[in-house]
C-alpha cells in the first residue's frame, strides 16, 4: 500500500473531524513505528520498519487515534498522550476497522493462543476474582466480630491483617455488590468504585461483552446526555401549558366566588 491508499482506509474507518496529512518516511527506526506531529497534524509512517500491511495499518490507526485525541483537545496534545482517552479512541477505531474488513485482528487466528487465553481467564482472572470477592464476605464478618469484641474493624485491618484498608474496602464491594469475578480482579476493584448502580451494571455488562477497561472508564465517566435545544423547549411550552391551565381554572373559580358574594 501506498500513503495515498493508507490514508483512504483510515478515512474510511471514520471521518476525521480535521484534515490530516499522512507521510511515509521512506526510513527504517528502531524507535518507533510512527509518529503524529499534532502542530501539523501530520501522521508519519517509517514505512521501511513493515513487511505486512496488517502492521503497517495497525500502527496507522494509532497514529489516527492521536489525531482524534488532538481534535478534542483544540488540536494540542498534552506531554503524556497515551492515556486512558487515548486507548479508548484506539481501541474503538480497531473495532469499526475490524468490522469494515479493513483491519484483521490476528491475535483471534491462533488456536493455541485461544486456549491459552481461556486458561487464563478461567484458572487466574476468574478464580482469583472469585477469592477477592470470598475474601469480601469474610471481612464482613471479621467487622461484625470486631464490634462484638468492642474493638475497631480498621484497627484488624491495619494491625492484624497487615493490609491497605482501600483494599479491604473493595474487597468488601465486591461482594456486597455482587460483582461477576469473570472480569477479573482488577475490573472488580474498578467496578467497585461505581456507587452508581445502573452505572456499574453498564460497566460490568460492557467488560464482559469485552470492551477495553479503558473504553469502559471513559464512558462511565462521561457526563449524561444532555437534551437537546428543541426538547427543552418542548417540555417548557408542556410545563407553562400545564400551568396556564392551573391558573385560568382558578382564576374562573375567584370570579365564581366574586360573583357569588355580589362583587360588581
Amino acid at each position: 500500500m501506498n500513503q495515498d491508499q493508507v490514508k483512504a482506509k483510515l478515512l474510511a474507518i471514520e471521518d476525521a473531524p480535521l484534515e490530516f496529512s499522512l507521510i511515509f518516511s521512506g526510513k527504517k527506526s528502531k524507535k518507533v513505528n510512527g509518529l503524529y506531529k499534532p502542530d501539523g497534524r501530520e501522521i508519519i509512517l517509517h514505512n521501511r520498519n513493515f513487511d505486512d500491511d496488517n502492521l503497517l495499518l495497525y500502527t496507522a490507526i494509532h497514529e489516527y487515534a492521536h489525531h482524534f485525541q488532538a481534535c478534542a483537545h483544540g488540536g494540542k496534545l498534552s506531554a503524556r498522550a497515551h492515556t486512558a482517552e487515548f486507548w479508548s479512541i484506539f481501541h474503538g477505531l480497531l473495532e469499526k476497522a475490524e468490522k469494515k474488513n479493513i483491519y484483521k485482528n490476528v491475535l483471534t487466528g491462533s488456536p493455541e493462543l485461544a486456549e491459552l487465553t481461556e486458561l487464563i481467564r478461567q484458572k487466574y482472572l476468574r478464580e482469583n476474582g472469585s477469592m477477592m470477592k470470598e475474601l469480601g464476605k469474610l471481612l464482613l464478618k471479621a467487622e461484625e466480630l470486631c464490634d462484638t469484641a468492642g474493638g475497631r474493624f480498621e484497627e484488624y485491618v491495619d494491625r492484624v491483617l497487615c493490609i491497605p484498608r482501600l483494599a479491604a474496602t473493595m474487597a468488601i464491594k465486591t461482594w456486597q455488590y455482587d460483582i461477576n469475578p469473570v472480569v477479573g480482579p482488577d475490573n472488580m476493584r474498578f467496578l467497585a468504585g461505581i456507587n452508581n448502580e445502573d452505572q456499574r451494571a453498564a460497566a460490568e455488562a460492557a467488560l464482559l461483552k469485552g470492551k477495553s477497561p479503558d473504553a469502559v472508564k471513559i464512558e462511565t465517566r462521561r457526563p449524561p446526555v444532555e437534551e437537546g435545544a428543541l426538547e427543552k423547549l418542548e417540555k417548557e411550552k408542556l410545563r407553562l401549558e400545564r400551568t396556564i391551565a392551573s391558573l385560568s381554572k382558578r382564576l374562573n373559580e375567584v370570579e365564581q366566588e366574586l360573583k357569588t358574594h355580589g362583587s360588581p
